[in-house]
């Protein structure tokens, strides 16, 4: 797979989840209009299951931050 098409999926999944987060977390809000902040943890992880051995070190990302209304 060339660069450009790891680039392109990448992006692609990206967005996705940036469309879908924004709408949960939207939503969220609405449903609890009590609360003032939101503290968030968004992770990303490789969940391939690699039959290679030794098995390459696996991909994680984590961040975390506050949303205030």
């Amino acid at each position: 797979m060339s660069e450009d098409n790891s680039r392109k999926d990448i992006r692609r999944i990206l967005k996705t989840f940036g469309i879908r987060a924004d709408e949960s977390m939207v939503a969220h809000l609405a449903r609890n209009p009590e609360i003032s902040s939101i503290r968030v943890r968004l992770t990303l992880e490789d969940v391939t299951e690699y039959s290679q051995d030794p098995q390459p070190e696996k991909m994680q990302f984590t961040i975390e931050d506050e949303i205030k209304r």
